[in-house]
């Protein structure tokens, strides 16, 4: 069965595009469309889709009070939106929201916070995860640890610290001239070694264990 999708934007040409991109893969559907909060919360309990895409600020309800009604209920909530300021992070993740990507993280983010939703697991857009590092207070130690700390081998260790300093998938590919698809078996592997969730479980590691020093003015 394919992974069933709700969008819910206010602008049409935003759902437009969205379907067009979610129903290009293969492993998806979108079943629904709605241009107001209430509207997508009525129909996710309706239809039961897996996930639901709901931008941040909407009519009637906003992506924060959508993810908030639809918790507990087995209907995942990926907050999809242009603003990312530091309350709606973590309002929306406060909530119980499966993901948090900027529409301009570009089409592939979109598909892979679904995937990631469905399986359980939490996408942060890259661009957002050193800023919520920094409102964390996050420093790190004095000591760095040794090459071998947690497991990771030397490429997986490069993996990390460009998820770290929040690289993309697609630039981290670039910069070590490797495949999207490695980059991204890489992270899971990273994921699992490090026993966190998402990009700012990995960051945190990278910042807490000194792996990366403090950009200038941290305190």
């Amino acid at each position: 069965m394919p992974i069933r999708i709700l969008v819910a934007d206010d602008q049409e040409g935003i759902r437009t595009a969205f379907r067009l991109i979610l129903d290009a893969q293969p492993d998806m559907t979108v079943v629904a469309e709605a241009a107001d909060g209430v509207t997508a919360v009525e129909t996710a309990r309706r239809l039961r889709p897996d996930v639901v895409l709901a931008d941040i600020r909407m009519p009637r309800a906003d992506g924060i009070e959508v993810t908030r009604a639809l918790a507990g209920t087995g209907v995942r909530v990926v907050v999809v939106t242009t603003f990312g300021l530091d309350e709606y992070v973590y309002a929306a993740l406060g909530h119980g929201a499966a993901g948090f990507v900027l529409k301009r993280s570009g089409p592939a983010l979109l598909v892979e916070a679904v995937r990631a939703a469905v399986n359980g697991d939490v996408l942060i857009s890259p661009q957002l995860t050193p800023h919520l590092l920094d409102r964390a207070g996050l420093s790190p130690e004095e000591t760095p640890p040794g090459p071998g700390d947690a497991g990771l081998t030397e490429r997986e260790t490069e993996v990390a610290l460009l998820v770290a300093r929040g690289r993309t998938n697609a630039e981290i590919a670039t910069e070590l001239f490797l495949s999207p698809g490695t980059v991204k078996n890489h992270i899971a592997a990273v994921q699992r070694k490090l026993e966190v969730r998402n990009r700012v479980g990995i960051a945190s590691w990278a910042w807490s264990t000194g792996r990366l020093r403090a950009r200038p003015g941290r305190t």
